[in-house]
């Protein structure tokens, strides 16, 4: 999937509304990810890694 402009420099994106994280290298649904952009209840990590997101409180996603 081509990442979304607002966050193409990132891997993991976190969705705020239900604590769960995507991989944008490894997803296959991209009506997910789009739905949550326009929903602008996202977060990215720093540093960009999933030890991040689940320290976050973040569980992954297969989408």
């Amino acid at each position: 999937m081509k990442r979304p402009t607002r966050v193409e420099h990132f891997r993991w994106l976190g969705d705020k509304r239900n604590q769960r994280v995507y991989d944008l290298d490894e997803v296959n649904d991209e009506s997910v990810i789009d739905e949550l952009i326009a929903s602008e209840k996202y977060l990215v990590f720093g540093p960009d890694t999933l030890a991040e997101a689940r320290n976050r409180g973040y569980r992954l996603v297969n989408v």
